[in-house]
């Protein structure tokens, strides 16, 4: 609802349908967050109504099945924003079925889907935007366009920072709830383990659950380290070793089962050592050179030097905010035909570095810190790990059986 409320603001283009499995409930993420097709129906409406000069406003439909959007001529582009365990299916259809498609961030659920998105972006000449607006966000470009043209030396260290868990589930010995009616819990679950209902299994907390998501190492891990391999110019690739120093989980039986603190590092081919940590801040990524360095993240952008943030943009706001500049440069390439900011390839290569980051902070509680992983990016394998590399790809049932 966020997303659509910025397309509709800046008038990006006509939203003819909206899906989604939830007929309306509250509770997204807040409270009083009242979301779902018949309240974004309605906003959608409201916003025709709003702009309509003749008196007859074009209407929005809404669906509960994502396929009946496909089979409609007159929808040219999609946006995507279901659970990460979806991604790979409801993207590829559409890109099957001849639409252009802008699908949230992390592009993936596991390593193996990625290639397959890959194959159906280039084999239909689709348009594929990854919902990492950060890379419509001035502040990060200019940050990051900095560290890859050496205005601090070489790189020699990048640290970024992800958020704690911002949800507390239940804890052991949590009971099912009963389906809502507006629900279609089913569907909702699709690829994933058929698992009793909770209501902090679904909506805004499915990213605390590895059968939906990789907690916030994907969630804002998706963010700090794609701008980490940006800044050290390696938009697709990765790194040659990964090892995590530390993880702490909530108690076995937990309904939240990601880790709720983590601390990973990776070595690249360049030298470059990444480490990526739990931390207050959201999401921060900070360079350092052999002449100084850069930061920058929610809580704002600093140096070891003034000098270096010389003509650093303004936050952007309104209708020119990142999140609005990214689907505007969608929009764009849908139109041109252009790549756009964050197209397939670099969605995916940021996603496997927090997918190979999660195989070892999921090892951690049995392995403990020590075990450093050998990564083959260019082969998307680690080398000589067969414990680590069953966990490349996530086993997921037919979701239309």
């Amino acid at each position: 609802m966020g997303m659509l409320k910025r397309f509709l603001a800046a008038d990006l283009g006509n939203v003819l349908a909206v899906c989604d499995v939830n007929e309306g409930s509250h509770g997204y993420k807040e409270p009083d967050h009242f979301y779902g097709r018949l309240p974004a129906k309605a906003l959608v409406e409201k916003s025709n109504t709003a702009k309509s000069k003749s008196g007859s406003p074009a209407k929005c439909d809404a669906y509960a099945d994502f396929r009946d959007v496909f089979r409609r001529d007159d929808i040219d582009a999609l946006v995507i924003v279901v659970p990460d365990h979806w991604h790979k299916v409801v993207t590829v259809m559409a890109l099957e079925a001849g639409k252009d498609v802008y699908c949230e961030k992390p592009l993936t659920f596991s390593v193996a889907d990625g290639r397959e998105m890959i194959d159906a972006v280039r084999k239909g000449n689709r348009i594929l935007q990854t919902g990492s607006h950060e890379r419509s966000n001035p502040i990060s470009q200019f940050v990051c366009e900095a560290a890859k043209a050496g205005k601090i030396g070489q790189l020699t260290k990048i640290i970024t920072k992800v958020g704690y868990n911002n949800k507390v589930g239940p804890g052991p010995g949590w009971t099912a709830m009963p389906v809502p009616s507006n629900l279609d819990y089913q569907t909702w679950l699709g690829p994933a383990p058929d698992q009793p209902y909770h209501q902090d299994r679904c909506l805004y907390r499915f990213r605390f659950n590895y059968d939906y998501s990789g907690g916030q190492i994907t969630n804002f891990g998706a963010h700090c380290n794609d701008m980490a391999h940006w800044g050290m110019g390696l938009d697709v690739g990765g790194p040659t070793e990964v090892e995590c120093l530390d993880a702490k989980f909530l108690p076995d039986g937990s309904l939240f089962n990601t880790a709720t603190e983590t601390r990973f590092r990776c070595k690249y081919a360049n030298g470059v050592e990444l480490i990526c940590e739990s931390g207050e801040e959201q999401v921060q990524t900070r360079f350092e050179g052999t002449d100084g360095w850069l930061q920058t993240g929610y809580r704002g952008t600093t140096a070891s030097n003034l000098e270096l943030l010389v003509g650093l943009p303004e936050p952007a706001t309104g209708t020119s905010d990142p999140h609005t500049s990214h689907m505007a440069n969608f929009i764009d390439c849908v139109k041109s035909r252009n790549e756009p900011r964050a197209p397939v390839e670099v969605g995916h290569s940021s996603a496997v570095l927090c997918h190979i980051a999660n195989a070892m902070i999921r090892m951690f509680p049995e392995t403990g810190p020590g075990r450093i992983a050998k990564w083959d990016a260019s082969a998307e394998a680690f080398t000589g790990d067969d414990q680590a590399n069953k966990m490349l790809a996530r086993e997921q049932r037919d979701p239309f059986a």
